[in-house]
């Protein structure tokens, strides 16, 4: 059976039979060319976004609801100046194939939504700031 592994940018094709391992190939990883400047002009315009990220230190004054691990974000079930009571369920994230929940940590109005629909964020990111 072959398999490719990937180290430091290195990528290693190993062949194992019978508890054996034989390197078949090395070689190192090269990132995709940057695009022409001509290739930047000429593409079409991305989706508009969903909402505009803030500036840093732009966060709303609150509670921040911040993220409880890194993911995707799959729905956003609130919006801006809706009354939540706590427990109520923001939004939904994605991490390892799991849906989570992300909940109000306290009742209030939705004062800002940091986050879009399919953002990447990591642990500890501000998700949701309630007033």
């Amino acid at each position: 059976m072959k398999y490719k592994v990937t180290l430091n940018n290195r990528v290693y094709e190993v062949e194992v039979e019978q508890g054996e391992a034989m390197l078949v190939d090395e070689y190192e990883l090269k990132a995709p060319a940057a695009p022409t400047p001509a290739a930047v002009v000429t593409a079409p315009a991305a989706a508009p976004a969903a909402a505009p990220a803030p500036a840093a230190g732009g966060l709303a004054a609150g509670e921040v609801v911040k993220s409880p691990m890194p993911g995707n974000v799959l729905k956003i079930n609130v919006s801006q100046g809706q009354q939540v009571a706590e427990g109520d369920v923001l939004l939904i994230l994605e991490a390892m194939k799991m849906e989570n929940e992300v909940v109000a940590t306290k009742g209030g109005t939705v004062a800002q939504i940091v986050v879009s629909k399919g953002a990447v964020v990591e642990t500890g990111a501000p998700l949701v700031v309630i007033a």
